[in-house]
């Protein structure tokens, strides 16, 4: 439920009172509802009750995907600590080949938007998990100081892992250049966390992109990461080599 503060707080954001609510899926850092309003519209709202809630974090991504002009986003009404007010993206689920390879193109021009090395003005979030991004130069040292080292930091406190494999992973961070190479010859924006639930279809099409885990990274990891999580199929990866390519040694 609602309270009446929280009413009035997305009343002043939407531009009108809330006449109901139900609970949607996913809702890892905080409590998820479609609202009705009183002008027959929708919105998106996240509530995070916790003692350190970040939900500003995740408003400032959107804003700043929505700005680069490629992927769809849901408009941002409200970005407080504790209250996210997002628009709603209607989606029925309903997936084509010829929407993979559209939304390859978008990603591609998403990809496209480079800066001067990997990070990120600021320090960001993948689900509720921090995601460090002071800027390196090295695309292999970011990857190991940004993302190994940390979440194996993470999983060892929180005994997701033992020692031993603690050790494993350290060990793998000290030689990733080994493994991956170089890295590209320059950063690209990503959406950072392109799993099937944050992306919504549309008879077919895809109608946008949520919940992103935004940095200038490689933009293998993205490519990666759908192929992990069966996100698209060939059609998407045809059409994003025909974009922007895909480097060689990459399957």
């Amino acid at each position: 439920m609602l309270d009446d503060a929280c009413c009035e707080r997305i009343r002043e954001a939407a531009g009108s009172p809330p006449a109901g609510s139900t609970p949607l899926s996913g809702g890892c850092i905080a409590d998820v509802l479609r609202v009705t309003l009183e002008d027959g519209t929708s919105v998106v709202v996240k509530r995070d009750g916790g003692p350190a809630p970040s939900l500003d974090i995740e408003g400032a991504m959107l804003r700043d995907l929505a700005e680069t002009r490629t992927v769809r986003t849901p408009a941002v009404l409200l970005d407080d600590p504790d209250l996210l007010v997002i628009e709603h993206i209607e989606n029925d689920g309903i997936r084509s080949d010829e929407g993979g390879a559209a939304f390859a193109r978008q990603l591609a021009s998403l990809h496209a938007c480079s800066a001067p090395a990997f990070g990120y003005p600021r320090d960001t979030l993948i689900g509720s998990l921090a995601q460090e991004n002071a800027w390196m130069d090295a695309w292999p040292r970011f990857f190991a100081e940004r993302r190994l080292l940390p979440m194996t930091r993470l999983a060892r406190d929180r005994r997701g892992i033992g020692p031993e494999d603690a050790a494993r992973l350290e060990a793998l961070a000290g030689r990733v250049e080994d493994l991956i190479g170089e890295g590209p010859d320059r950063p690209a924006l990503v959406h950072g966390d392109l799993w099937s639930g944050n992306v919504l279809w549309k008879s077919g099409a895809v109608a946008g992109v949520i919940d992103p885990a935004i940095s200038y990274a490689d933009p293998e990891i993205e490519l990666a990461f759908i192929d992990l999580m069966g996100c698209f199929g060939n059609a998407f990866y045809r059409a994003y080599e025909e974009a922007l390519g895909i480097r060689e040694g990459f399957w």
